[in-house]
């Protein structure tokens, strides 16, 4: 958690301090009298605590006497020291926090680690600081609150696959929460999502299962195909004999073309084909190459 401290003294009052005591120094060194060092020490004491430097992202409040009187900064300016005093500084520039839930329960009942990240600033100084104690720690505890809400409203296979959808869920959430403050939250992004090792382990398998299931129901599909294939192929072959005697005469000239290639075929085969004169002719053709 980020705590707001107030900046140390500017250098700008530590030299006007310096300044003011050399020089009374020397005045007292000159008129060989004391009054003039402790009249330049008062004065440096003074421009001290009285000087004021803001960064040009920061804004501060001056509280007079403990009541508002507005914003300062950002650049040099004087206040009354003891009448007048300054809040936290507030930077407002973008800032990062990084929430966590453990053992979370998603809306399907299963434990999982979510870390996401915040990131908000302030829009409107005067609200932050009146309203808010300490705004750091209401963010962090809002977006985890928020975190764990939206988990439970989720199931696992969405945080895992809709991650952005998740974030902006939340961002509409804490935006709506922290307006009132002068905080706006720009973005909230999931970082991870982790889940138990014998939960990863059980759905890994599951996965697996499932190409597998897939595999074959795409192999079955395949088969039926083939099969219906050979069935328009039978009917249009029963229909045309000479078209199976070629059919048949190509696949054994496929078959015997390379060479000391052996096929057996049935004589019955060859007789109902007529393909003996046409085998002895493949089988001469064969010898002489």
């Amino acid at each position: 958690m980020t705590n707001i401290e107030i900046p140390p003294i500017n250098r700008v009052a530590v030299t006007a301090c310096v300044v003011c005591v050399v020089a009374g120094a020397a005045v007292s060194a000159l008129l060989r009298h004391p009054a003039p060092i402790v009249a330049g020490a008062l004065v440096g004491l003074y421009l001290l605590f009285a000087i004021k430097v803001v960064q040009q992202w920061e804004k501060v409040a001056l509280l007079r006497l403990g009541k508002y009187v507005g914003l300062r900064g950002p650049g040099l300016f004087f206040i009354v020291p003891v009448y007048e005093t300054l809040s936290d500084y507030v930077d407002q520039r973008v800032r990062v926090a990084t929430v966590s839930a453990e053992s979370t329960l998603t809306r399907d009942t299963v434990p999982v680690n979510v870390d996401a990240i915040v990131f908000w600033l302030v829009w409107n100084v005067e609200k932050t600081i009146l309203e808010v104690e300490d705004f750091v720690a209401a963010i962090n505890m809002s977006a985890q609150t928020a975190l764990r809400e939206s988990i439970g409203r989720h199931q696992l296979a969405q945080m895992i696959t809709e991650r952005e959808v998740m974030g902006h869920e939340l961002q509409r959430i804490l935006d709506e929460k922290t307006n009132p403050w002068g905080i706006t939250v720009q973005s909230v992004e999931i970082r991870d999502v982790r889940i138990p090792q014998g939960l990863e382990d059980a759905m890994s398998r599951q996965a697996q299962a499932e190409r597998e299931r897939q595999a074959r129901i795409i192999l079955g599909q395949a088969e039926t195909e083939i099969s219906n294939s050979f069935v328009q192929a039978a009917a249009a072959y029963a229909e045309n004999p000479v078209a199976l005697h070629l059919r048949a005469m190509n696949m054994l000239y496929e078959a015997i073309k390379e060479k000391g290639a052996m096929v057996i075929v049935p004589s019955s085969a060859v007789e109902t084909m007529g393909l003996g004169g046409t085998l002895a002719t493949a089988s001469l053709g064969g010898a002489k190459t």
